[in-house]
């Protein structure tokens, strides 16, 4: 996986971050600079560990599915970017704001990541190199949550879910492409 495709994929799984940080700032009013970093450090420090215990456990099972491995890499891919984009696409506008506590907050970064652990199964059935994956994903959800938190007042709950769904969509397409490349290249 090259690292334009690692940015790509970083981007998709930070855009549910991103969008519940713009909730955050369009329901709260945009934080003052020191909680919106405090905020997105949270939210990458957690995007970043979740690829990391997926990982390993796909790298513990490797043997087992080596002849599989790009068809499980889709199979996550698809399931949780399909996943993501008709949860964003159902989602009620009246839903209540993000919680403003720390504890919401974690809660929260926890809830946006799962996929990321998803993921990081796949990229160990792909043989890719957590060291560099991890800090790219959490890396890139620091700045999204950051630039929503901040932005989320003028950007607004619309343009966040629409966003989600098209990273969902995003991640889904990267999945057919890793079947693609695996079957026909």
């Amino acid at each position: 996986m090259t690292l334009l495709s690692l940015f790509v994929l970083a981007l998709g799984l930070s855009i549910d971050a991103f969008a519940a940080a713009i909730g955050r700032g369009a329901a709260n009013g945009a934080p003052h600079f020191g909680a919106a970093l405090k905020g997105a450090a949270i939210f990458g420090i957690t995007e970043m560990l979740t690829p990391i215990i997926g990982w390993t456990v796909g790298w513990m099972f490797s043997d087992w599915v080596e002849a599989v491995d790009h068809w499980i890499a889709f199979g996550l891919l698809a399931a949780v970017g399909s996943h993501m984009a008709w949860h964003a696409w159902q989602r009620d506008e009246d839903e209540p704001p993000p919680a403003t506590t720390l504890l919401g907050m974690i809660g929260t970064a926890i809830g946006t990541s799962i996929d990321a652990m998803a993921v990081g199964v796949s990229l160990a059935l792909l043989d890719v190199d957590i060291r560099v994956a991890a800090p790219i994903i959490g890396a890139t959800t620091f700045g999204m949550t950051l630039i929503g938190l901040l932005a989320g007042r003028r950007i607004g709950e619309a343009f966040g879910h629409r966003a989600e769904i098209a990273a969902g969509i995003g991640l889904a397409l990267i999945g057919c492409g890793i079947l693609w490349s695996h079957t026909v290249g």
